[in-house]
């Protein structure tokens, strides 16, 4: 189970980081897309949130340093894949919405599985 939460929060990890990317640099022929769509505060905002969600998914688990960010970070994401699942939704985009349906899911396992299954222990620091 430990290996396959950690498959889980790379490929997260990897989508978060790639989509929060996009966002905050978008090519040129979507940024007056983009910006049209959801405005640019919202962007840079929703953008860097994804990318430090995407650190806050993997590097507390891989240091032990507040290794419950990990969990709070998934619980994160299945509020924000929610948000965008009921955006594209209302937006009558199928295929988009299933994505994010998909991510709600995998963001829920990771962030029940990092709370009660198989969380990941603080480091121990050396009494000296």
């Amino acid at each position: 189970m430990n290996i396959t939460l950690w498959i889980m929060q790379v490929l997260l990890a990897a989508v978060f980081a790639a989509h929060g990317w996009m966002l905050v640099s978008p090519p040129p022929e979507l940024l007056d897309i983009i910006n049209e769509e959801m405005g640019v505060g919202f962007r840079y905002t929703l953008g860097i949130a994804e990318i430090l969600g995407a650190v806050g998914i993997l590097l507390p688990g891989i240091t032990r340093i507040l290794p419950w960010l990990t969990e709070v970070s998934a619980a994160s994401f299945a509020f924000v894949s929610v948000s965008a699942t009921i955006w594209h939704v209302l937006r009558g985009e199928t295929s988009s919405a299933a994505i994010t349906a998909g991510l709600v899911v995998l963001t829920t396992l990771v962030a029940y599985g990092r709370w009660r299954v198989r969380p990941i222990r603080p480091k121990q620091v050396a009494a000296t």
